[in-house]
């Protein structure tokens, strides 16, 4: 990791992401939800033999148990600066939210589509999609769609090209929410370039700074320009994502709190259901046995806000399980109904109808 001071690390932090606002700390008011909560929140009649067993949230470093949101709160901080250093001090200096150039645009029956590009930091532009209901007297609510790993990128979640039952940012907009969809720097416009080659340009320009705290910076930048149009409902933001898109939309959950509602599918939580130790994410630092944190620890600071996983029993699933009960009790904390759950769906590697279904009912509950 870069030099730096812990001080100085959670400054640069704050600025990087200083358009997030707190709301970890309000209790949940609403008393609106989905039918099925219950269900997500029961476990599997089975837990598979390689669940992992996780220790407490709900522990200090003294191993004394959390009873009140209070000392919560404190080691809920403690949380969260230490999967920011972990990831790396990864902060371009960037002046405010980027200025949107159109680069075509079309219509989807009620949806505005936009292809756009931006300065996702100096010297460095993206495309990204922007999808907008095209008859709308209200604000509306945000969502961040975050593609999976195909060469596709962008275009899958816009509903351009690709499985339909992935075109979320599309399908949303279709329900009245503003989408962004921006690619992740594994790709450029140019598919000819390994993506591979991308990782490897980024590590040489910003040593010590892991894939994922790349892929949080952009994705937060996505969420300051959702914030910044005049459609959007700064309030009422939401983020889902697919296999690669799934791991992303945990990071920033945790790690920016303007995002109210998540859903992810498919990622692997665990650490070890899928390639976090790759090195466009996590590296392979995590698989030592000297590295003994574990991403319950990012549900926890996802709480009080809603958060669903769902599994086909591939990355995610009945295995999964344990994350959610380790997470549930933090969530009883806040008072109210936990808005936490997991749906296995078991069809593997995919979103199957049912599946699809629950995280626009999930989104638009919860928004």
């Amino acid at each position: 990791m870069a030099s730096i001071s812990r001080r100085k690390f959670l400054a640069a932090s704050a600025m990087a992401f200083s358009g997030a606002r707190s709301f970890a700390a309000a209790p949940q008011t609403s008393e609106r939800g989905v039918n099925w909560l219950a269900e997500v929140q029961c476990p599997p009649a089975t837990l598979p033999a390689d669940a992992p067993e996780l220790k407490p949230l709900l522990m200090d470093d003294a191993d004394r148990r959390i009873t009140t949101l209070s000392d919560w709160h404190r080691r809920r901080e403690q949380l969260q600066a230490w999967w920011l250093e972990f990831l790396g001090a990864y902060h371009p200096q960037r002046k405010g939210v980027p200025k949107l150039e159109v680069v075509e645009e079309d219509r989807v029956q009620t949806v505005l589509r936009q292809r756009v590009r931006y300065e996702v930091e100096p010297g460095c532009s993206v495309e990204a999609y922007v999808l907008k209901p095209a008859h709308k007297a209200r604000a509306c609510p945000g969502v961040v769609a975050l593609h999976s790993t195909t060469r596709n990128t962008i275009r899958q979640p816009a509903g351009v090209e690709g499985e339909p039952e992935k075109a979320f940012g599309l399908k949303l907009a279709q329900r009245g929410f503003v989408a962004i969809c921006p690619r992740c720097f594994l790709w450029s416009e140019d598919l000819s370039i390994p993506y591979k080659e991308h990782v490897n340009r980024f590590h040489t320009t910003h040593p010590g700074s892991r894939g994922m705290a790349k892929m949080l910076y952009d994705a937060v930048v996505a969420v300051d320009i959702l914030c910044s149009l005049p459609e959007v409902d700064p309030q009422r933001l939401a983020a889902v994502g697919h296999s690669l898109g799934a791991k992303e939309v945990v990071y920033l959950a945790a790690l920016d709190e303007r995002i109210r509602v998540t859903v992810s599918s498919e990622g692997g939580i665990g650490t070890r259901f899928s390639n976090w130790e790759a090195s466009w994410y996590l590296g392979d630092e995590i698989r030592r046995e000297s590295f003994t944190r574990e991403h319950d620890e990012l549900l926890g600071l996802i709480a009080p806000r809603a958060f669903l996983l769902l599994g086909g029993n591939s990355a995610d699933g009945d295995r999964s399980w344990p994350f959610i009960s380790a997470t549930l009790p933090v969530y009883q904390l806040y008072g109210g109904t936990p808005r936490v759950g997991l749906f296995t769906h078991g069809k593997g590697h995919r979103v199957p109808p049912e599946a699809e279904q629950r995280i626009y009912e999930w989104i638009e509950a919860y928004a």
